[in-house]
């Protein structure tokens, strides 16, 4: 994601350690270190900051300053959030990209593959500014698709494997994974939980697959991370925030692992892989 960001950042002869220096902040999961890490780079006089995290982090920075540019991304809408005016013409000091909510799809995906499946469940970080908005679409897709949602909750390192001994509890036949930057952190533990418990899941995108995961459905993060590198490039260069229309990716990637899929003794229906952007085997 980094070398990404610093590609884009290169379009406009930016390069790290010799015209332009990028000071880090982790909060590592601990969503109450956001706010102080954010006012620390304000304090810094930063010219631009550039939110991680989704949602998570973007609100902090945005409350943190109202006159340093921000570039985010972010997994719901923005203007309903209030962090933009409108998506063409931002307003303020915050542009980035909008990700496309995409609960509701993973449901009926989930859905076409394990048509078994009568009780879903949905891995969520209670934590998320935003997460409400995310289950209300996948408890919308599950009504349609005529199943049950059961929503799991784990809201830090510690909460992932006990939300997993839920599954089995619950009688759940499928599980989607949400999008949380404490579940990237923990993608390896997160797979391998899935796989132990033999439970079919799908996850944000494509990096999950790789990985071992079943599905991902999302964005291209890499492209992301790019795109804000080239916003956070014009910026410092001397564009305002105000002028920089929000980017809404056009291509969303649904990625098929069938090495994991035969594990699991699943067979990926046609259906599935006439779609699919990629095919691990």
């Amino acid at each position: 994601m980094l070398a990404a960001f610093r590609e884009g950042l290169g379009e406009f002869g930016h390069v790290e350690g010799q015209n332009v220096a990028i000071e880090y902040r982790w909060a590592e999961g601990h969503f109450d270190r956001l706010p102080a890490l954010a006012a620390d780079l304000v304090d810094r006089k930063v010219d631009v900051i550039v939110t991680e995290g989704g949602d998570t982090s973007v609100l902090p920075a945005k409350h943190a300053t109202s006159r340093i540019p921000i570039v985010f991304h972010t997994n719901s809408d923005p203007v309903a959030t209030g962090l933009v005016a409108s998506l063409a013409r931002p307003g303020g000091n915050l542009t980035g990209v909008s990700l496309h909510e995409l609960a509701a799809k993973r449901i009926e995906l989930l859905s076409e593959l394990v048509p078994r499946a009568r009780v879903i469940a949905f891995l969520v970080n209670p934590n998320d500014p935003f997460a409400g908005g995310e289950i209300r679409d996948a408890q919308e897709a599950a009504r349609i698709k005529g199943v049950q949602l059961r929503v799991v909750e784990a809201g830090s390192d510690s909460e992932i494997e006990p939300a997993f001994a839920e599954l089995g509890e619950m009688g759940a036949g499928a599980l989607v994974v949400g999008f949380s930057s404490i579940f990237s952190r923990r993608m390896a533990q997160i797979i391998a939980l899935a796989s132990r418990n033999m439970i079919p899941a799908i996850y944000s995108g494509r990096l999950w697959v790789e990985t071992g995961g079943l599905l991902g459905y999302g964005s291209n993060f890499p492209a992301m991370y790019r795109q804000k590198g080239i916003y956070a490039g014009k910026i410092l260069k001397g564009t305002k925030p105000a002028d920089l229309p929000v980017e809404q990716p056009s291509k969303v990637e649904l990625v098929v692992n069938l090495k994991t899929a035969e594990a699991l003794g699943l067979t990926v229906p046609p259906s599935i892989l006439a779609r699919a952007t990629e095919v691990i085997e």
